[in-house]
């Protein structure tokens, strides 16, 4: 089934068998060499992901089998980095200048500062002011022990790791939890009464299905926007004060964007009303965030009988750090992704933000194999990954042989159009990958947050569910 793929091969496999989906013969043809220059399979793992949620589309979008799909090993592994190019204008900054790594007494901590609140959480938890700068905190960070400092962040409800090694981690009870759960984990939900009404678009497979995303950075972007390319309806819901502006022009493209305030009645009584009429609901709380809402997995099925529910976070969903907030930088540092021999030398992440990425197609998959399970036995689905849990396949994976490095993007790797999104005109990369025939393609170019209104646009095509 698979050619071309390298290391990426065995994560392949991993990744289909837990989705619990042979792929029906379809073969997958990856083109070309070039590679990411890491100490892991970057692109390896990128095109083993991107790779699997198109294989479950084209299971999806052809139930009886068989057929070809075609991945192109570089731009794979530059959609695992950045697609948009803007023209005449300038991304804002993604990282706060206090995001980064510190040098402790034995060691090394990363802080995620990124968002206000981050940022404020994490100065107070180092007993310094609002305003401090980043050598003030590196000043602080090198009087403490790097795992006393985590400990006394996340007390604070910072957003903190510890570098750690590889071995180091398979010895820690959160390591230990982590590698006792599958890459995915799911289950089917009741059967329904309802019946199946999706009228199949032959250029846009998913016209029709309507996804609720209440995801941030990163995964769970990559995953609505990888279902919006091949014309999902995607619904994106944020509260009143997020902000992410260096990543919202990269994954909003091909999305209505929302806000909803969950916290508020008005809020959550128009969020029953949009999971009512939603088919796919992706998020990324971490566990018990949704139950203390109002809205638990029996809530969210009543409202939605045969809802595909995904679901991702950080940690794992077992081990003492399941209720933890994390991000991608923040699992390679503790699963030792980023360690580079010893204490001594700063670490070495990977050159992308690889984890978020891989996780991201696979949350994709899942709501795709959960509507082909819709389709073909009547119930809905749960289904669970996490970041702790992808970083620990990757790390199985050994090193790889990696090809030769990547060269330098040119006109021909974007696509023709100029995308007009709301801070100025953009080239985006072109689609890594064809099913059959089907590129991507997005109706609506990246667009801010909170610009549409909190309601189910009214979209020709065919209906999955009955609404």
């Amino acid at each position: 089934m698979e050619e071309g793929l390298g290391a990426g091969r065995g994560m392949l496999r991993q990744m289909l068998d837990a989705l619990g989906e042979p792929a029906l013969g379809t073969r997958l043809r990856v083109d070309g060499l070039r590679s990411w220059d890491a100490r892991y399979p970057v692109t390896d793992l990128a095109c083993a992901s991107i790779g699997a949620a198109a294989l479950i589309l084209s299971a999806w979008r052809n139930p009886s089998g068989g057929g070809l799909v075609r991945l192109d090993r570089a731009l794979a592994s530059r959609w695992f980095g950045y697609s948009l190019r803007p023209v005449g204008w300038t991304l804002p900054k993604v990282r706060s200048a206090l995001t980064g790594d510190y040098r402790t007494r034995d060691g090394w901590i990363r802080i995620h500062a990124n968002a206000p609140h981050h940022r404020q959480r994490a100065l107070r938890g180092l007993g310094l002011a609002d305003d401090a700068d980043r050598a003030a905190v590196a000043d602080r960070v090198r009087s403490w022990d790097a795992v006393s400092l985590e400990d006394a962040l996340v007390e604070a409800s910072a957003c903190a790791a510890a570098l750690r090694s590889p071995v180091a981690w398979r010895a820690h009870s959160q390591g230990i939890a982590v590698a006792s759960e599958p890459l995915i984990d799911w289950e089917m939900g009741a059967s329904t009464a309802s019946g199946l009404t999706h009228v199949m678009d032959g250029r846009q497979p998913l016209s029709g299905v309507r996804v609720l995303d209440l995801t941030r950075v990163l995964a769970g972007p990559v995953a609505t926007r990888f279902l919006a390319a091949y014309g999902a309806t995607v619904l994106r819901l944020d509260p009143p004060a997020w902000s992410e502006p260096g990543m919202v022009p990269e994954v909003t493209v091909g999305k209505y964007c929302a806000g909803l305030d969950l916290k508020h009645p008005e809020g959550r009584v128009r969020f029953a009303k949009l999971l009512s009429g939603a088919d796919v609901l992706v998020h990324g709380y971490r566990p018990g965030a949704l139950d203390a809402l109002g809205f638990g997995p029996q809530e969210r099925a009543r409202l939605r009988p045969g809802l595909v529910d995904v679901s991702l976070n950080a940690w794992g969903w077992s081990g003492p750090w399941r209720g933890r907030r994390g991000f991608d930088s923040l699992v390679q540092m503790s699963t030792g992704i980023a360690f580079a021999g010893d204490m001594k030398t700063a670490p070495d992440p990977l050159p992308v933000q690889a984890l978020d990425q891989a996780a991201g197609y696979l949350l994709a998959a899942c709501a795709l194999r959960g509507l082909i399970l819709r389709r073909e036995q009547a119930c809905g689905s749960r289904w669970w990954l996490s970041l702790a849990r992808t970083a620990w396949m990757l790390s199985e994976a050994g090193s790889g042989v990696p090809g030769p490095a990547l060269v330098p993007l040119t006109a021909r790797d974007f696509s023709r159009g100029v995308e007009a999104t709301s801070w100025g005109p953009a080239r985006r990369l072109r689609g890594p990958v064809r099913v059959g025939n089907l590129g991507w393609n997005w109706v609506r170019p990246a667009g801010d947050l909170r610009v549409d209104p909190p309601f189910w646009p009214e979209v020709v095509g065919g209906s999955l569910l009955p609404r």
